[in-house]
């Protein structure tokens, strides 16, 4: 597993409070119970500064900001309407030619209205979204280019696009009927799927998960538009505390006074080599004078294929890793990234590190193919491993990150624990990949000792165990029938 980071300073912020509960699992497996929440939040203070920059060399010293970098556009969008207009919107909204969203979709609008999507304040129009299918950026009114690596945009059908008919704006319906917002002087403009699939993935392969999932059944128009949501998005499943927004993220990072903050995307298990890796980041940023780096462990929260683990266990994985002591908890926030998942590469990656400088995080730990997946066809990567994080040091719009290099971590067979991979001895390393570890789980085979903290490897055993339960009492129902 390579690594590196992306680095820059800057400031802002607002205030709100925020009490983090324990997670509560969902019943229909049975799992372990995390017994404290993933870290002790106390209400957030009201921060409130004037933007200053200051040098990418030197750490800020005397007050410590919120918003470290600042987020693309100059200022966090937020698209929830006020409380006081919630009624009047509403009552619009239930007037207006109707669009029904999908999972997918309304994950989507969670980004877009929280602002992890800044400066964008809606699904994309046909301008916006060639110049992120072709250039990967776009470009805003004052003349500057912010990364926008990945199309943001919402299908619909003819019958809808007959319905919605002249009307300037629509109003959108959630996945179990409810209201969740506008969207406001929109346009339609075809959808050329197999366009954006190749720009997207490189590859037109059947396969491809996000694509068979959301844009294979998917209309053959775009509808874009300024969005405006009734309520924020909520998914009522125990984890909602965890979605912390970016201005959620920014005014914690005030409350601990955060002087560097180093953020980790990841959709699997933490094991001992992702431990390294961070800690070492965190070691580093104090040899270079930083007083309190802070860790977001940020895992992806929206689609994932089906052989993932799920965000539930994954999130009760990832509170043992800090009840065992393997990650801090008093310099590591974990919350969860709402986008969901591509599997685009290093097209994707640069998504992932846009989000990650809307809430805040001024440095951005990249592994061995970030985003990444096998090619759904044949037997080899999809995406050259090394490809991710030298698009990120090239990317347009994301000049205020600096890449530092990590070397591979790997399982040092004779220290027994997870360890930086040493050339001179590469017999003495193994590589446990996450297809391996999985199947060390499904099987009930420990990993070797020191790969992940006992805890963490026992919320995965204890997952597989349930649903090997649950597949075999399947059988039996089908074979008694």
């Amino acid at each position: 597993m390579s690594l590196t980071i992306k680095l820059h300073v800057t400031t802002s912020t607002s205030h709100l409070n925020l009490n983090i509960t324990a997670i509560k699992r969902p019943t229909l497996l049975t799992r372990l119970r995390t017994t404290k929440p993933i870290y002790h939040s106390d209400s957030l203070l009201c921060l409130v500064y004037k933007q200053k920059p200051t040098t990418m060399h030197e750490p800020a010293r005397s007050t410590i900001k919120s918003s470290l970098i600042e987020p693309d556009g100059g200022a966090l969008v937020d698209l929830v309407v006020p409380e006081s207009e919630r009624g009047t919107k509403a009552l619009e909204a239930e007037s207006l030619p109707k669009v029904s969203l999908t999972k997918i979709d309304l994950e989507w609008v969670h980004v877009i209205s929280e602002g992890w999507a800044s400066p964008l304040r809606g699904f994309m129009r046909e301008d916006q979204y060639l110049q992120s299918l072709h250039f990967n950026s776009l470009r805003v009114k004052d003349g500057s280019v912010v990364n926008m690596s990945l199309p943001i945009v919402l299908a619909i059908d003819d019958e809808t696009k007959e319905r919605i008919g002249t009307s300037p704006n629509v109003g959108l319906v959630g996945p179990n009927g409810d209201l969740i917002g506008i969207l406001r002087s929109i346009e339609i403009y075809k959808h050329n799927k197999e366009e954006r699939i190749a720009r997207t993935w490189g590859s037109t392969a059947p396969g491809l998960p996000y694509v068979e999932e959301a844009i294979t059944p998917a209309g053959n128009w775009l509808i874009g538009g300024d969005l405006e949501v009734l309520e924020r998005i909520k998914y009522n499943d125990g984890l909602d505390n965890y979605r912390l927004s970016p201005q959620q993220l920014r005014n914690e990072f005030d409350r601990r006074q955060a002087d560097a903050v180093f953020a980790f995307q990841l959709r699997n298990p933490v094991h001992n080599g992702h431990a390294l890796l961070m800690n070492d980041t965190r070691r580093r940023l104090l040899e270079m004078g930083y007083k309190n780096p802070i860790l977001l462990l940020h895992p992806l929260g929206g689609f994932t294929k089906p052989d993932d683990v799920p965000l539930d266990v994954r999130m009760e994985q990832h509170s043992k890793v800090l009840e065992d002591g393997v990650l801090d908890p008093e310099t590591t926030i974990v919350g969860i990234f709402p986008s969901p998942m591509h599997y685009a590469g290093p097209t994707e990656v640069q998504w992932h590190a846009k989000a990650r400088i809307n809430a805040g995080a001024n440095f951005y730990i990249v592994g061995r193919d970030p985003a990444g997946m096998g090619h759904p066809t044949e037997k080899r990567d999809l995406y050259d491993p090394d490809h991710g994080k030298k698009v990120l040091s090239m990317a347009p719009g994301l000049e205020k990150l600096n890449i530092l290099p990590f070397r591979v971590a790997a399982y040092d067979t004779v220290e027994k624990k997870m360890a930086f991979f040493d050339p001179s001895r590469a017999k003495d390393f193994l590589f446990i990949s996450g297809t391996k570890m999985r199947t060390y789980a499904k099987t009930g085979e420990n990993p070797p000792d020191g790969f992940m903290c006992p805890g963490g490897w026992k919320v995965l055993v204890n997952y597989y165990e349930s649903l090997q339960t649950e597949e075999s009492s399947q059988q039996q129902a089908v074979l008694s029938t």
